[in-house]
């Protein structure tokens, strides 16, 4: 397969930004298998034919998505992650980062959570691909909490990263099944608390790390 055209000019740029973004639309709206090329351009307000100028095809297209959305979360979040002090900050800020990157898009958490997930050809994909780059981020941080005495260190740094993936995945997964009426972002010092202290009533508030006077207010699992 030929390489994708990237876009020279500033107006390519803003056209291949508006098919992603149309993209995104169209495949919360109608499922990645049920939406056309055509209805794609259409709400990007383009030819049909040029989508095809900046992608081989549909699977192109959700790739690019998925791509270029994650490399621009990590890339931000590595920036963002050196100005706090400690492996507990930075645990804080990756989980409402992740929470407020979805629950502030509706129509990508629905493409993330179940489009790329309705084929094992394409979770093989990404899985290979950014996903990892973004566990290696996590995992950086959760080495760094260990070695700090935040966390244990006798529990592997691949298991608590999946761990807390997997917390925040399901938090948007029911976020998006549910009314999506309550801030998502909010959840993410509940979560980290739970990820940290644990849910054992034993834990006694002074052993808590400190927590954002509005932590879980207005949040709601569901």
């Amino acid at each position: 397969m030929t390489p994708r055209r990237r876009p020279a000019s500033a107006e390519q740029q803003d056209k291949r930004r508006r098919i992603l973004a149309a993209a995104a639309r169209v495949f919360a709206r109608k499922g990645y298998f049920g939406a056309r090329v055509s209805e794609i351009a259409k709400r990007a307000g383009v030819a049909d034919g040029t989508v095809y100028l900046y992608f081989h095809n549909k699977e192109d297209v959700l790739a690019c998505l998925f791509e270029e959305v994650m490399a621009e979360h990590i890339a931000a979040a590595r920036a963002e992650l050196r100005l706090l002090p400690d492996g507990a900050a930075r645990l804080r800020h990756v989980a409402e980062r992740h929470l407020r990157l979805l629950g502030s898009n509706p129509d990508l958490a629905v493409v993330f959570q179940v489009e790329l997930r309705q084929s094992t050809k394409f979770m093989e994909r990404f899985t290979a691909s950014s996903f990892q780059d973004y566990l290696k981020v996590i995992e950086g941080i959760i080495d760094e909490a260990q070695r700090e005495g935040t966390l244990r260190s006798d529990l592997s740094r691949k298991l608590l990263s999946k761990a807390l993936f997997g917390i925040l995945d399901e938090m948007v997964t029911s976020w998006i099944l549910g009314r999506r009426d309550y801030d998502l972002g909010k959840l993410a010092d509940p979560v980290v608390d739970i990820f940290l202290n644990g849910a054992s009533a034993r834990v006694t508030e002074a052993s808590r790390t400190p927590r954002r006077a509005a932590a879980g207010r207005g949040g709601r699992p569901a």
